[in-house]
């Protein structure tokens, strides 16, 4: 198979109606994406399935949906007014700014994560890196806070100041209370939120995977302190589940990245239990839904990486064409976000834990997954050429269209019976129906966004309302009965039956 570039997955999303620049008309705006028809499906596909697996289906966590614009008081107490930064540089003849971090990794051909701002400044003024754009000389390092600050209402005062959130965990935090009286839980139990962030990203860059204005799928995992060195959720099948791991030791030591059991991870000391239930469960959705297990791994972030608020975060990070990156993350927040609203509010955020008939306050686990990036993953990990051709073999459950449904020829009632099939299908799933050009160019216009299976209505169904359905990754066809198909369609779609015991069945 040919290579993969970005170039080529921009082109074909832009093409087929995945994803365009925003703005494009005014020249674009950088870092902003507009979704169109078939990325809205992919993206909401990819937001139900997360939902339905790590919320809807367990007992332990439940949702909310906070706002975007947020108090400033709120970052304040979190600690991103001080320090949600990045380093920045700015050319002296052209006046672009550009990420100090990224440009002295494409100058030194090198990842520098975890690299402290003073390591930082002083490779800065070994290597001395000129403007990309112009060639001009750079000027020193500064610091520049990501958040996008506004004021609400007539007066611009700092008393009515707000920021768009860069993450929607500090509404989780605040609501944790409210959430758990209302919902009468006790910890240990979560709280999930989707929804859209905004940060003031110096140098967006790689498509949707650094973007300006993003969507994350969140949890805070509240879990009682005397809980901290045993989790009963961990499982045969968990502590059984093969990982590409990466730890502090293995980087510093220029080592690459170790297969081992999640239970050697355990036990090595690498992740404490109620982390490594977490990262398991959110490297097992990677899994379940058919990305390449030899391009997921799991890193730990370096000491001088780690955020703020954390005691220790570890990554999952998919091998993009432009190198390993991050596409989840799962932090241990210990009591920190609490504790700072307790502080800053004034309002006790504890709970009377009834075990020891006392008030505590709960550790948090937080995994936190971009839902752009594990679009971009799902798209590039689905991607084949053949001869020429693109297929992008998405898991059924993710695709846009589950299934097209085309008339074998334009006349002779079978345009009128394809689309009383069609009809009738799309009451079931998510279909499309399609009578343009030849049926092997239809095939490939479907194989091209990743429709799993194709109808073909041809004479036969109507001598006898059967029809054929073609399986996209292998191209074998079967034939089955209309009154089925539905049926026989949502089967395939949920994984429920394969292809090759339908094409036994009698």
């Amino acid at each position: 198979m040919a290579e993969l570039s970005l170039e080529k997955v921009v082109s074909l999303c832009k093409r087929r109606g995945f994803v365009f620049p925003s703005c494009e008309l005014y020249g674009g705006f950088a870092g902003f994406f507009d979704y169109g028809p078939l990325g809205v499906e992919l993206k909401n596909n990819i937001r139900e399935l997360w939902w339905k697996e790590f919320v809807r289906s367990r007992e332990d966590v439940v949702g909310i949906d906070g706002c975007t614009l947020t108090k400033a008081k709120v970052f304040e107490a979190s600690g991103h007014v001080e320090g949600f930064f990045d380093p920045i540089v700015e050319c002296k003849r052209c006046k672009e700014t550009f990420r100090a971090d990224h440009l002295l990794e494409d100058h030194l051909n090198r990842s520098l994560a975890g690299i402290g701002i003073e390591e930082l400044k002083t490779l800065y003024s070994q290597h001395k890196p000129r403007c990309p754009e112009c060639g001009g000389e750079l000027g020193e390092i500064k610091v520049f806070n990501l958040m996008f600050k506004t004021y609400v209402g007539a007066l611009a005062e700092e008393t009515h100041a707000a920021y768009l959130r860069p993450e929607t965990a500090q509404h989780i935090f605040m609501n944790f209370k409210l959430v758990m009286q209302s919902m009468r839980l006790r910890p240990p139990f979560g709280i999930a939120q989707i929804g859209r962030g905004y940060r003031n990203e110096i140098s967006p860059r790689n498509f949707l995977f650094r973007m300006r204005e993003f969507e994350m799928m969140e949890i805070e995992y509240f879990v009682p302190p005397y809980m901290e060195d045993s989790c009963p959720y961990l499982d045969g099948e968990l502590l059984t589940l093969g990982l590409n791991v990466l730890s502090i030791g293995q980087q510093q030591a220029n080592r690459n990245a170790m297969p081992m059991k999640l239970r050697e991870c355990i036990a090595k000391g690498y992740l404490k239990p109620w982390h490594a239930y977490w990262v398991a469960l959110m490297y097992k959705w990677f899994l379940d839904l058919g990305v390449d297990p030899s391009k997921l791994r799991i890193r730990q972030h370096l000491p001088t990486e780690r955020s703020h608020y954390a005691r220790d975060t570890w990554d999952i990070e998919y091998l993009f064409p432009f190198g390993w990156k991050e596409i989840t993350g799962i932090a241990d927040r210990g009591t920190y976000d609490l504790t700072q609203h307790m502080k800053f509010s004034g309002i006790d955020l504890s709970y009377y834990d009834e075990e020891k008939k006392e008030k505590l306050i709960p550790f948090v686990i937080e995994p936190s997954q971009g839902v752009d990036r594990a679009f971009l993953v799902f798209l590039m990990d689905a991607w084949h050429e053949e001869e020429g051709r693109v297929i992008l073999r998405l898991d059924p459950r993710l695709a846009p269209y589950k299934v097209a449904v085309f008339p074998l020829v334009n006349r002779d009632g079978l345009p009128e019976k394809a689309r009383e099939i069609f009809r009738k299908l799309k009451n079931e799933v998510s279909c499309y129906y399609d009578e343009s050009g030849s049926i092997g160019r239809r095939y490939a216009r479907q194989d091209e966004i990743g429709t799993p299976f194709c109808v073909t209505i041809d004479y036969q169904t109507l001598e006898d309302d059967t029809v054929t359905i073609r399986n996209r990754d292998t191209k074998d066809q079967v034939r089955v009965g209309v009154e089925e198909l539905a049926h026989i369609v949502t089967k395939l779609c949920e994984k429920q039956m394969s292809f090759d015991v339908l094409k036994k069945s009698p």
